[in-house]
C-alpha cells in the first residue's frame, strides 16, 4: 500500500511538472533572483551559518548558475525542501532549480517529469552505527532498528538490502536531517542509513564523532546532481552548462586566484578562451552575456575548489575525492568540451 501511495505522488508531481511553463530562464530575469531548492540543512552541502548565510557544495552550484544569469552569486534566494517536499516545489514552480543532493533515477526523470542536468558527486548508500555496538558489517544488522528519511531512494534500497540477505529490520521513518541525527543520537535507532557523503556530513557535527562509526558497505549507486523540469530545455542548458563550465575549469586549471589573469586576454588554450568569453560565442548560444562562465567560476571557484572547501579531506566532514576525481585523475567527473 505505501508503495502504491508513494509512486502515485510520483505521478502527480510529474503531470505537474509536464505542464510547467518553458520561459524560466525570463521568469528569473523578471524576480531578479533564482529560487534555488536545498535541503533543510547538512553541513558542507547545504546549511544557513551563523549568520543565516547559506554556504555548502550544493549552494555552490546554485551561487555558479546565478552568478551566470546576473554576474551576482548573491541574486538567489534558498528554499528548504525535504525528501518529501523538493518535487513538489519543482514541479510548481516554486522553484527554478534543485541542488539537493537528489540521485538521478529512471522513474525521476521518466514519471516525474524532470531532467537532470549532470552529476555533481557520485555516491552510495551507507550505513552509521554507534561504535559501541561493537558492529562491524552492514550484515550484523538483523532485527536493528533504523532511520530513514521517507521519500527517498534510501527506502527501497534498504528493503531490497535486508531482503537480499535474509535479514530483518524495524524502520523509523524521519523526514530531515536534523530529524535523522536526534533520533540516532537519542537511542530510538542503532542505525542511521543514508547516502555515505550524509552520513559523512552528519557525522562530523557530533559532540564525539569519533564514537561513530561508517560501515564498509555501499549498497547503491547515488549519482546526486542538479535538476529542473522537463520542457524547458533552455533552462536545462543553462544548468548544465554552468555545471560544465565548473568541472572544465577545474580540468583546463583554471581557478579563483588565477581567473581574473586568464580571462584578461585571449591565451593560447582556444578552450580556455571559449570557456571565459574571449573567444567564439557560446555564451550568446545559451542566451547570456560572453562572461557567463567566468561569473560562474568567480562564484566559488571550480568544481575542485567547491569540494575541496566545502566537503574536501581538510574539512570535518574528510571525503576523498574519490570517483568524484577528474577523468584525468582516475575518477569519473567529466565534461563535454566547449566547442
Amino acid at each position: 500500500m505505501k508503495k502504491t501511495v508513494f509512486f502515485g505522488a510520483l505521478t502527480v508531481a510529474g503531470l505537474a511538472a509536464g505542464m510547467a511553463s518553458a520561459a524560466t530562464l525570463d521568469d528569473v530575469k523578471a524576480r531578479g533572483s533564482l529560487n534555488c531548492g536545498v535541503t533543510t540543512g547538512l553541513v558542507g552541502f547545504a546549511a544557513p551559518d551563523a549568520n543565516g548565510v547559506w554556504t555548502g557544495f550544493d549552494v555552490g552550484i546554485c551561487r555558479a548558475v546565478a552568478a551566470a544569469i546576473f554576474g551576482d552569486p548573491s541574486a538567489v534566494e534558498f528554499v528548504p525542501t525535504t525528501g518529501q517536499t523538493r518535487f513538489t516545489a519543482l514541479a510548481s514552480g516554486e522553484i527554478d532549480l534543485l541542488a539537493r543532493n537528489t540521485t538521478w533515477t529512471m522513474s525521476r526523470d521518466a514519471d516525474l517529469k524532470f531532467e537532470f542536468v549532470g552529476v555533481n558527486y557520485y555516491d552510495g548508500q551507507g550505513f552509521m552505527v554507534p561504535k559501541a555496538l561493537g558492529i562491524s558489517s552492514a550484515k550484523d544488522l538483523d532485527g536493528a532498528t533504523v532511520c530513514i528519511q521517507t521519500g527517498t531512494t534510501t527506502e527501497l534500497n534498504l528493503a531490497d538490502f535486508f531482503r537480499t540477505n535474509n535479514l530483518s529490520y524495524d524502520p523509523v521513518p524521519i523526514e530531515t536531517n536534523a530529524e535523522a541525527q536526534q533520533q540516532y543520537l537519542a537511542g530510538a535507532c542503532d542505525v542511521f542509513t543514508t547516502d555515505a557523503s550524509g552520513l559523512a556530513a552528519t557525522r562530523a557535527t557530533f559532540e564525539s564523532p569519533e564514537d561513530h562509526v561508517l560501515l564498509p558497505e555501499i549498497i547503491s549507486k547515488e549519482p546526486l546532481g542538479p535538476l529542473v523540469r522537463h520542457g524547458d530545455n533552455e533552462w536545462g542548458d543553462i544548468a548544465r552548462w554552468t555545471l560544465n563550465a565548473l568541472i572544465t575549469a577545474e580540468e583546463l586549471g583554471i581557478t579563483s586566484s588565477n581567473l581574473a589573469e586568464m580571462s584578461a586576454a585571449p591565451t593560447d588554450n582556444p578552450e580556455v578562451n571559449r570557456l571565459l568569453g574571449t573567444e567564439g560565442e557560446l555564451g550568446a548560444m545559451l542566451g547570456l552575456e560572453p562572461d557567463w562562465a567566468k561569473n560562474a567560476i568567480a562564484a566559488g571557484g571550480n568544481y575542485g575548489e567547491l569540494f575541496e572547501k566545502n566537503i574536501g579531506e581538510n574539512t570535518p566532514i574528510g571525503l576523498a575525492r574519490g570517483l568524484n576525481a577528474m577523468w584525468t585523475e582516475g575518477g569519473l567527473i567529466y565534461s563535454p568540451p566547449f566547442r
